[in-house]
């Protein structure tokens, strides 16, 4: 009776299978992969009339095949498969950190050199291992435990029973896979620790056991001989067709009642006996991996390839392609791949270029036929040692690891090696540089189902995804693994969240999503990452730290939520983060101070450098009336020694020296300085900034803190802030500090590229006084042309009639804190486009310069005479209408001065005489400035004064013309009549005397005719200029002063004066310089009548 099965009932079925005695469960079929063969042999079996195997096979079908390893060890490597297992466990009562303290120098002895032998040894050591684990040691012998170290205390000899009682009930823990072991004991004194054990070592204490590394070693070499040991009775095992099978737990229950000396079903039997070799030929390729014999190992690797492959052996074939996958990275790759700091030593055994034998597409066995005995094991394996071609290709590595993790797959208890399985595929391909197929193993692992899980292993089996990820290049991958790692920390399954570990895994995921605590790597360029996953991850990086209990922490991401992401965040968003950021603040205020963290992790400060924004900061000059000046030197400017040459047209610079570069003005100490920003507020709300100042270094600055409150979205807004330095020197303006929902800010211009500024460095002189001037006269709004108001401290106004004079007095007040002890004043006539006669501005400063020093609070009043003297003739238009009358004005008789009212003719028309009273009574402006320069103080040492600038306007009303002049002559020869024809534009009766001449007076727009008796005039008699001075002027000059010395000839003889009694206004001995030039136009007829 044969059963065939064809691919649809069982896939890798191919043989015909005869049924001639059921008195056999077939191991062949397991109840995993055959559900449906099972079935079929139940019912075959009862057909076959055996009931009572049928019901065996029943029971064995009912197992829960709960036998498997469920934690997987997520740091192993293919290299470990090289490794023998060590467990290192206290016993009884050990301080915490003395036990890790003796593990890490337990631990530190991993490989040890033979004695006697070429071969290294490699111990894995672990102080937490699973006994279930333990069970898969056939399977893969470097998860066998063969040693135990146990350390613990013994204060006294009575507790020495228990402590020994307690060592072996440790060791009957691992007794069926265990080589040997070491018990060291720490503070057992007397004369129990003086015994000779090989087996126990006492020390007095933690600190004296300077052997401890040398009795791991002695320990470590007994292993490598119970190993090598096994090694050789597998390999040359002569038990014919009794050869062990070794099973992994879950298949022990699948053999129940099997009988393997039945001649039932010869061909079953045939395949059971291939998969005893080909399982054995994996072990002993297992043992002399770990024996350090990495060529022999290879060769039964292959012979169990070949083997297994045969019977369809799938889990056995994955773990022999997985040891062939290990032994050929161990070959290739003889640093490791785990990626350790201290690369492993590559085998003595190797040869030395076995690093570059990368011959891809090798064969998979090249096997010596001779070399399989009856049994399936060969004697002697030394024509197999040396054949490096057993070895596979790096590409073929890979090949193998996906044939064998295929092969994991089809076994559900066989997770968690297919797990591993995975990681050690991923840890190669990255040393290959090959991330996308590392990646697609990652994901295979991503979706391996492992069971009921607890929380803490889903934890670290998210760590781990996260630092393979890590450790091919997937950045982003790797932090939604740590970031998802960090979520399960706080699952609602947990009774106790841990908080803490979910905020330092959000911490880890930060590089992965482009995100750095540090603001500064924001202002670099465009933004990195994405945007709405950031936001999410500091969101959550807020409530972690808000559930730890850390408000400081939830203030600090916050405000670098709110700084790195406003331009992302929606109105709504942004008044829901100000909102919170306000609530954590009422209870814990943001600062500028380093936040460290328990790990040591330092998150530096965010500053609020865009609520408000600043575009531009520019330092403003003191008002002109504070600006300090320098005295000249007799050599003028001091010339620079920076460079040897004049001019260089080269010039190098940078951002940071424009930026720092010295203003060409100066500040001084005491006084209030500015600087203006330009902000706005990017809010949709309204922004209240408090306690806004200036940051500066070089001096002392007391800063003047302001608050303002922009309205929302606004455009440039400026801001004006102010401090007062108190000691002299070089000021660096650094930055500003604002204080905004809470949080306080020190925001750097350094650190903020976009803005403009014209530098930042300005020089402080010593103190100087401050002097504050009144006056008599009110005030004015009038400024010079060509000037500007911040030119002038203050501007008076005053409105004279041509030819009158006016006093000002100035009061001078020392409102600073330091002493004046100079005064000097200068004055300067600007923008007037006639001609003033004299002075226009005198003074006598000699009082006040003799009350210096002026203390401060006190006063000191200076009189300032204001005399506006401008032309006083009429034009020759206006004379011709006053005289188009028919009467001879040079005809009259002499007997008296003529009064006579000239008007114009009737025909000349009203227009005429309209346009001539406009032009007569057109008012002039004269305008001054009076210049105080004063210093004192520690100033005045260095060089250093002030100005104070006084502006004067003067409306100059019309007073008197003289429209005509000629001469008559007199009785004597010696005198002549001077003839006046005299034009009153005011609207006020005026009257004008001179010597040897009745008053006249002159009604509002009257005309008449003075006639004045005068000596004639000796112009030749004047002084005469030096040559010297005639020599270097040019002919104009010469002749205004030669006009001049007559002038002053002729006023001085006429002495003409006006009145206005109606308002009180008087002008004695007036020197009208215009009738001096009027008369010396007549000076041939004055001149004619002079005896010679």
């Amino acid at each position: 009776m044969y059963a065939r099965y064809t691919h649809t009932q069982k896939r890798n079925i191919k043989a015909f299978v005869p049924l001639t005695k059921p008195s056999i469960v077939f191991e062949a079929f397991s109840l995993k992969i055959f559900p449906d063969v099972s079935l079929l042999l139940h019912r075959m079996l009862v057909n076959c009339g055996s009931k009572t195997e049928a019901v065996n096979f029943d029971r064995t079908a009912e197992v829960k095949l709960s036998l498997t390893m469920s934690v997987p060890d997520y740091m192993q490597c293919a290299e470990d498969h090289q490794t023998v297992l060590v467990v290192v466990q206290p016993v009884g009562i050990v301080p915490e950190d003395q036990f890790f303290k003796i593990y890490k120098r337990i631990a530190s002895v991993s490989q040890v050199n033979i004695r006697d032998s070429q071969r290294l040894l490699y111990i894995r050591y672990r102080h937490h291992y699973l006994p279930e684990n333990n069970e898969w040691g056939d399977f893969q012998t470097h998860r066998k435990v063969v040693g135990l170290i146990c350390i613990t205390t013994c204060n006294s000899a009575k507790d020495w029973p228990q402590t020994a009682e307690r060592f072996h009930g440790q060791k009957e823990v691992y007794s069926s896979t265990l080589y040997d072991s070491r018990l060291l004991v720490f503070g057992l004194q007397g004369e129990i620790a003086e015994q000779q054990r090989t087996d126990v070592a006492f020390y007095a204490d933690f600190e004296e056991c300077s052997d401890v590394e040398r009795r791991v070693e002695d320990f470590v070499e007994s292993i490598f001989i119970v190993l090598e040991s096994k090694r050789l009775d597998r390999a040359t095992d002569k038990s014919g067709d009794k050869i062990q099978l070794l099973c992994v737990p879950f298949e022990k229950k699948d053999f129940v009642g099997l009988d393997t000396d039945s001649s039932l079903l010869l061909g079953v039997k045939r395949h059971y006996k291939k998969r005893c070799q080909g399982r054995m030929r994996k072990h002993v390729g297992d043992l002399c991996l770990q024996a350090g014999m990495l060529q022999d190992a290879l060769v039964h690797y292959h012979m169990a390839v070949e083997l297994l492959r045969g019977v369809n052996d799938f889990l056995w074939l994955g773990a022999a392609l997985e040891g062939l996958c290990s032994a050929s990275v161990i070959f290739h790759y003889p640093g490791g791949t785990a990626g350790k700091m201290a690369a492993r030593k590559p085998s003595i055994s190797q040869p030395a270029d076995a690093g570059k034998r990368h011959r891809p597409g090798a064969q998979e066995v090249l096997i010596d036929p001779g070399a399989l005995t009856a049994n399936g094991i060969s004697a002697d394996t030394s024509t197999e040692i040396g054949r490096a071609k057993n070895c596979l290709s790096p590409e073929d590595i890979i090949e193998k690891y996906k044939e064998a993790i295929s092969y994991y797959g089809k076994y559900k208890n066989a997770g968690v090696i297919e797990l591993e399985a995975c990681v050690k595929a991923v840890r190669v391909l990255a040393i290959q540089k090959r991330a996308r197929e590392a990646s697609e193993f990652l994901q295979n692992a991503v979706y391996i189902n492992l069971g009921q899980l607890s929380e803490e292993e889903k934890i670290q089996r998210y760590s781990i995804l996260s630092e393979l990820y890590e450790l091919i290049g997937f950045h982003r991958k790797s932090a939604f693994f740590k970031r998802v790692a960090a979520m399960q920390c706080v699952a609602p399954t947990i009774s106790e969240p841990g908080w803490r570990a979910c905020y330092k895994l959000l911490l880890e995921t930060l590089p992965g999503y482009s995100l750095s605590l540090d603001p500064k790597d924001f202002s670099k360029g465009t933004h990195r990452g994405w945007a709405a996953v950031q936001m999410r991850l500091l969101h959550e990086l807020v409530y972690a730290s808000r559930r730890m209990g850390n408000p400081g922490l939830s203030v600090r991401h916050l405000s670098f939520l709110l700084q790195t992401m406003l331009d992302f965040l929606s109105d709504q968003e942004k008044k829901e983060v100000t909102q919170s950021l306000e609530n954590y603040t009422s209870k814990c205020p943001g600062g500028m101070e380093v936040i460290t963290l328990s790990d040591g992790l330092k998150l530096p400060p965010v500053p609020f450098t865009k609520l408000p924004m600043v575009r531009s900061v520019k330092l403003l000059n003191l008002p002109t009336s504070l600006r300090p000046h320098k005295v000249k030197s007799l050599l003028g400017q001091s010339v620079s020694t920076a460079s040897p040459f004049i001019y260089s047209p080269i010039i190098m610079h940078n951002r940071g020296e424009e930026r720092c570069k010295k203003i060409d003005f100066q500040w001084v100490q005491g006084d209030v300085c500015e600087v203006q920003l330009m902000v706005y507020n990017p809010m949709p709300y309204e922004l209240r900034v408090e306690n806004m100042g200036l940051l500066t270094s070089g001096v002392e600055f007391e800063s003047l803190p302001a608050a303002l409150s922009l309205p929302a979205e606004s455009g440039l807004y400026p801001v004006t802030l102010v401090g007062v330095p108190r000691t002299a020197g070089n000021i660096t303006v650094n930055g500003y500090h604002t204080s905004v929902f809470g949080v306080s800010s020190d925001c750097l211009l350094e650190g903020l590229p976009s803005v403009k500024t014209s530098g930042c460095l300005v020089e402080v002189i010593p103190s100087l006084p401050r002097l504050q001037l009144s006056t008599s006269l009110p005030r004015s709004a009038h400024t010079p042309q060509h000037m500007s108001k911040e030119e002038l401290s203050s501007s008076v106004s005053v409105q004279l009639f041509n030819g009158e004079r006016q006093q000002l007095t100035i009061t001078l007040e020392n409102i600073g804190t330091e002493d004046i002890e100079s005064l000097e004043l200068t004055s300067k006539t600007v923008n007037t486009k006639d001609k003033v006669f004299g002075k226009f501005l005198s003074w006598d400063i000699e009082e006040a310069v003799h009350q210096l020093p002026l203390k401060p609070g006190q006063t000191v009043t200076l009189a300032i005479s204001i005399k506006v003297k401008l032309d006083f003739s009429g034009q020759e238009n206006l004379l011709q209408d006053l005289n188009d009358d028919g009467i001879s004005v040079t005809g009259l008789p002499i007997a008296s001065p003529l009064r006579q009212v000239l008007k114009p003719r009737t025909e000349t028309k009203a227009l005429s005489s309209e346009s001539g009273k406009a032009e007569y009574s057109h008012v002039k402006t004269l305008e001054a400035v009076l210049n105080f320069r004063y210093s004192g103080g520690a100033g005045k040492v260095e060089g250093y004064y002030r100005e104070l600038s006084l502006g004067i306007h003067v409306d100059v009303e019309p007073s008197v013309f003289f429209t005509r002049v000629s001469t008559l002559p007199a009785t004597s020869t010696r005198q002549c009549h001077l003839l006046l024809d005299i034009f009153n534009p005011t609207e006020h009766e005026l009257t004008v005397s001179a010597k040897n001449s009745e008053d006249l007076v002159l009604h509002p727009s009257e005309c008449q005719r003075m006639a004045i008796q005068v000596d004639k005039f000796d112009f030749e008699s004047l002084p005469q200029l030096d040559q010297e001075a005639a020599l270097f002027s040019s002919p104009k000059q010469l002749e205004e002063e030669r006009q001049h010395a007559q002038g002053c000839q002729i006023n001085s003889k006429l002495d003409i004066c006006w009145n206005i009694i109606s308002l009180q206004r008087l002008l004695i001995r007036q020197d009208c310089n215009v009738v001096t030039v009027v008369v010396l136009k007549k000076k041939t007829e004055l001149q004619s009548s002079v005896p010679s």
